[in-house]
């Protein structure tokens, strides 16, 4: 035969299974179905996994997903799936038609519960197609004999009875349906840590599963025992195969978590974590660690620094300014906080909402309780300062810093326990704030509004803030998603307690365009609630895109429509609150309570720290208006420097703009 002469397809299908029957052979059973792999790929041969009509018998794996690590997960299940030689496609749900279902013989569903326990916007279509099923007597008890399935389910135990919901409910109807379970259900729980461990488990059972029932029933799967003692291919039989880490296409930087098995840690991740004494399984001396290797290494990656078992604390951007005298964040405007000596922590990276604007993307635990090992205060609060103070040290050197503000940075004066999650869960709170005090720094505590008796039991801080992040009951659940399911209720208690606090306290506004703009009236109704001292409004700040979050930039407010929103919020108070300052830099302004604040005219939203810290160690009782100091000219609202220091040098990015060619 010329070289020149391409052979018939007849003919190139003979040539080659004649090549892996030769193979089969001389090598292995391994290399010769990787062969017949190929052949079915790309000639579309029948096999040993064809039908009688010569076709391919492709299995499904269906993921159920609203962020991309679900994928990830059963990119996974796939990739293994593949490495094994059985034909079988990866399909997103909302591409599919659900009647096809009654054609398969293999179906592999990897499933997260969303919201209310529903399932992800890409797989409802799927899940109502098999709960119409299930109860329409057309469609019969027998529409999936002879198909195959296993379900796997990914959720976080917090959400109490819809906990894996969708998995749980995916399954029964399929076995309802006349489907034949391969295997029991696979849970994983995000909050038990274990969920990587866990899947790998369930995923290697389903490919013993399918290699045992290879051949049987009529069914032909791909799966035989990789050698002939039962065992698996040798190290030297699989040099070209592809690593287990690399399956994902590299570590997905956002981690939503109650879908996080996608992005667990590597196999070198997990030998440092062995090599620290930490282990996947998160327990430690019989008590569990709120942080996991996965939830450590997500945060590690965004510059914490994670203290102990569920504390944190991270420098913050603008101590880095002010280190270089470049300004300060609106905290500096507003009350007096010298950026470079303030130190952003928090005693519990967990959360109990997970609200679309997270600066934090998620990758911190949820919870609606304290359920953790606890760590002792004290050793919180040193081990703070201690990190805080060593990346300031990093800090030497550094273009622009100065050694006069690097020196008063090393003695932090404040600490603003309001880095990520729930501080206010941490149980010890008060004795960790009681820490803070003695060593005279001053306390903002921020909470999300879901603990009202915490807010009730909580001693004096310097200026305490609630969260009300939208005005009504739907727009909050929308923004906020939170675990609660009396959330509502939880957050009009928590604006109660706050009214009864005797020193500062502030709402925090976080304004979103097209989510929580248009609901003045509502957000006037709240002042009356929680009558606070002071509300601040701040334009979301957008963190980059997100599978956890469905902002734009078109959601970010201007400052101009911020200041607007709060000119028309401070006329709805009817004169008891007024535009006192603003931070154009942050998209910031302050409303702040004009009886409490303006003397003579003057504003006094400024704070005299060292008074406040007398009158903690005098043990006696005091108001917000005994520790207030007047505010700047320069910080005042409508002032030409827009809540600039003076003192401070203004420092502009150069804009390069491409010319066009």
């Amino acid at each position: 035969m010329s070289l020149s002469t391409r052979p018939s397809r007849p003919a190139l299908v003979t040539l080659l299974t004649a090549t892996a029957t030769l193979y089969f052979f001389y090598k292995s059973r391994h290399r010769y179905r990787r062969l017949l792999s190929l052949l079915h790929e790309n000639l579309g041969i029948g096999g040993v996994d064809s039908r009688k009509d010569g076709s391919i018998e492709r299995g499904k794996i269906f993921f159920l997903s609203q962020t991309n690590t679900s994928k990830d997960l059963a990119r996974r299940l796939h990739a293994l799936l593949i490495r094994n030689y059985l034909p079988i496609d990866l399909v997103d749900p909302k591409d599919y038609e659900p009647e096809d279902l009654c054609k398969e013989s293999l179906v592999l569903i990897v499933a997260s519960t969303w919201e209310n326990g529903g399932p992800p916007e890409n797989g409802s279509f799927l899940v109502n197609w098999l709960a119409e099923s299930v109860d329409d007597f057309r469609v019969g008890a027998l529409a999936l004999k002879g198909c195959r399935y296993a379900v796997f389910g990914v959720g976080s135990g917090s959400y109490g009875e819809t906990y894996n919901a969708v998995a749980r409910d995916v399954a029964a109807r399929l076995r309802k349906l006349g489907g034949e379970a391969l295997m029991e259900l696979g849970e994983g729980d995000v909050d038990e840590g274990k969920v990587d461990e866990i899947f790998d488990r369930w995923s290697n059972r389903l490919v013993q599963v399918l290699m045992e029932n290879s051949g049987q029933n009529g069914h032909s799967n791909g799966f035989e025992n990789e050698c002939e003692d039962g065992s698996e291919f040798s190290e030297e039989e699989s040099d070209d195969d592809e690593d287990d880490d690399d399956v994902n296409g590299g570590e997905s930087e956002i981690v939503d978590l109650e879908d996080i098995a996608g992005n667990g840690p590597s196999r070198r991740s997990t030998v440092a974590s062995k090599a620290s004494g930490r282990s996947n399984g998160e327990v430690v001396n019989g008590e569990k660690e709120m942080v996991n290797p996965v939830i450590r290494a997500n945060l590690e990656k965004q510059g914490y620094k994670i203290i102990g078992s569920h504390s944190g604390v991270k420098i913050c951007r603008w101590t880095k300014s002010q280190l270089r005298g470049r300004g300060g964040c609106y905290k500096h405007s507003f009350y007096g906080i010298e950026s470079h000596r303030c130190m952003e922590a928090t005693p519990s990276l967990a959360c109990a909402n997970k609200c679309v604007f997270c600066w934090r993307h998620h990758t911190n635990p949820v919870g609606k309780s304290w359920r953790w090992k606890m760590d002792d205060p004290l050793e919180i609060v040193e081990t703070a300062i201690n990190l805080h103070t060593k990346m300031i040290r990093q800090m030497k050197g550094v273009p622009g810093v100065k050694a006069e503000r690097l020196s008063e940075g090393l003695s932090p004066r404040h600490c603003a326990l309001s880095l990520v999650g729930e501080p206010i869960m941490y149980p010890e709170i008060n004795s960790l704030v009681d820490e803070l005090h003695r060593r005279r720094i001053s306390t903002f505590l921020v909470t999300n509004a879901q603990f009202p008796e915490k807010i009730k039991m909580l001693k004096p801080i310097t200026q305490l803030y609630v969260s009300v992040d939208a005005a009504t009951k739907d727009s909050l659940k929308a923004i906020d998603r939170p675990l609660f399911g009396d959330f509502w209720e939880r957050f009009l208690e928590s604006l109660k307690a706050l009214r009864d606090k005797q020193q500062r306290t502030v709402y925090r506004l976080t304004l979103v365009k097209g989510w929580n703009v248009e609901e003045l009236d509502a957000y006037s109704t709240l002042f009356e609630v929680g009558n606070p001292d002071f509300i601040e409004i701040k334009g979301v700040t957008y963190c980059g895109s997100s599978a956890t979050s469905k902002l734009t930039m078109e959601n970010v407010p201007w400052h101009s429509d911020v200041k607007e929103f709060s000119e028309a919020l401070a006329r709805k108070s009817n004169g008891a609150y007024e535009v006192a300052c603003e931070h154009e830099h942050s998209c910031c302004v302050l409303l702040a309570k004009v009886d409490r604040f303006k003397i003579n005219g003057q504003w006094h939203t400024w704070i005299d720290y060292e008074k406040f810290h007398d009158l903690v160690s005098a043990g006696e009782s005091f108001t917000s208006q005994d520790y207030m100091a007047p505010t700047p000219q320069w910080a005042v609202y409508g002032a030409k420097e827009g809540g600039f220091d003076p003192e401070q040098s203004r420092f502009r990015k150069e804009r390069r703009h491409k010319t066009a060619r």
